[in-house]
């Protein structure tokens, strides 16, 4: 049998992976929306993973971890467009095995992550919905793989996200059908400009560089913070930014009290079902509140067998996650700005030329 890997799991949100309902002209999404049929579909994905924590603590919780793409992607309205969320855990899994073979040589870790997300911006821009996909969902994942420089532990959390998808995809064809929402008269975003990739592939490099430089227990934490905030909008990445640490930190400390009381495994059960269950519910929800409930069942997973570990796992979780804010703050909302007022400087001085 495998081993269960110690994961931080792909902390996202609904605008992150692969939707596959069509754009409604609806108002803007609530800060915070709840869905019932969600909190059930949640609740079933997650079933097989608190049933098999009463045999193994820790390949439950990696299993329930597993099912976070496809109870973060929703419920398509037909089943035909539902197939699609098996394919969901090939664009998490197969980036966290790239992840983890690049961090056997932590230079060419660094290298390949810049020059990835370029070519993954390049992707959007060419090939739409798809490399908006790779962008926003495979490029983090491959920062999720920098935590393990062991390519075993690395396959067996690609596998856990392959067989969590493949499950709820197997659950979802059994939800009836929804009348397909009508197409948007709205026009679709603009895919990020190439100087974005630049960007943001500076920012994760630079946070992979200083956690195989300060020897991290989990490379991929500050990395993966810089990744999946950073947002070509300044809006969104601002709400993102302050989401993602609140979030964190609420879903660390619940995680250390949980953990600190070393509780019966029908608790570590309830915990699975509730976590994935709400975050299904809450997934179309504007706030950032998504890694609340990752990072709630990382903290499970790292501390079960550990509680006495749980000071040093908070400063470490809080401390890397507010490395990668902040890198993501730096690239991709100060430099920018700095850039456009230098560009706005040099105006004037031009036309004096010209005069």
């Amino acid at each position: 049998m495998l081993a269960a890997p110690q994961v931080h799991g792909p902390e996202l949100t609904h605008d992150d992976v692969m939707t596959t309902r069509p754009p409604s002209p609806s108002p803007p999404r609530p800060g915070l929306s709840w869905d019932a049929s969600g909190l059930l579909l949640g609740a079933v994905y997650a079933l097989p993973a608190a049933v098999l924590v009463f045999n193994d603590v820790s390949r439950g919780l990696a299993l329930a971890v597993g099912t976070i793409p496809a109870a973060v992607a929703g419920l398509a309205p037909t089943r035909r467009a539902r197939r699609k969320t098996a394919v969901l855990g090939v664009f998490v899994g197969v980036p966290i095995l790239l992840g983890s073979a690049l961090a056997a040589v932590p230079w060419l870790a660094v290298v390949a992550l810049f020059f990835l997300a370029i070519g993954a911006v390049v992707l959007a821009r060419r090939s739409g919905p798809l490399g908006m996909v790779v962008l926003n969902l495979g490029v983090p994942m491959v920062a999720v793989g920098f935590s393990y420089d062991d390519i075993g532990t690395g396959a067996t959390l690609a596998l856990v996200m392959v067989a969590g998808s493949a499950y709820a995809c197997l659950v979802s064809l059994l939800w009836p059908e929804s009348p397909v929402p009508t197409e948007s008269a709205q026009p679709h975003a603009s895919p990020p400009p190439l100087a974005y990739g630049v960007r943001l592939g500076l920012a994760g490099a630079t946070a992979a560089a200083i956690g195989f430089g300060l020897d991290l227990d989990h490379v991929g934490w500050a990395c993966v913070a810089a990744l999946i905030v950073m947002r070509p909008s300044a809006e969104m990445q601002e709400l993102r930014s302050v989401g993602r640490l609140l979030s964190v930190l609420a879903g660390a400390l619940v995680g250390v009290a949980v953990a600190r009381t070393e509780p019966p495994t029908i608790v570590y059960a309830v915990v699975i079902l509730a976590a994935v269950a709400v975050l299904a519910a809450t997934r179309a929800s504007r706030w950032y509140i998504t890694p609340a409930f990752t990072t709630l069942l990382v903290f499970l997973l790292l501390l079960y067998a550990d509680p006495a570990s749980a000071p040093h796992r908070l400063n470490e979780r809080v401390a890397e996650t507010a490395v990668g804010v902040g890198l993501a703050y730096l690239f991709g909302l100060v430099l920018p700005r700095l850039a456009a007022h230098w560009r706005g400087a040099d105006r004037p001085a031009a036309a004096d030329r010209a005069l």
